[in-house]
């Protein structure tokens, strides 16, 4: 399980790194966006998986960590206002330089 959740951390990573290298809005919009998600699933692994552990501390005698979750929904929330302030940036460019370009140099 671990394994799986270190390839899927480390597929996101690279593809949102390979997208933020792009020179268009949109692919760095989507890059980053894959980073944060990256991000998230780090944190959340770093609270140890365990299968059939309950999540109430007073069931067991080692409880799940509620901090790392605690940790992701605030990433959330951030990541879905950074995505969202990026979104208007990027169509506020689109609309002053007429193209989507990352420096809005005109290709050739």
């Amino acid at each position: 399980m671990e394994a799986l959740l270190a390839t899927a951390i480390g597929v996101l990573t690279a593809c949102g790194v390979f997208l933020i290298l792009r020179a268009r809005t949109f692919p760095v919009l989507l890059g980053l966006t894959l980073l944060s998600y990256a991000v998230n699933l780090f944190l959340f692994a770093s609270g140890r998986l365990r299968l059939d552990a309950p999540p109430l501390i007073g069931a067991a005698a080692s409880p799940t960590d509620p901090l790392p979750q605690a940790l992701v929904l605030t990433a959330i929330v951030i990541g879905f206002g950074m995505t969202a302030y990026l979104a208007m940036l990027a169509l506020r460019a689109l609309a002053e330089s007429g193209g989507d370009h990352v420096d809005a140099a005109e290709e050739p």
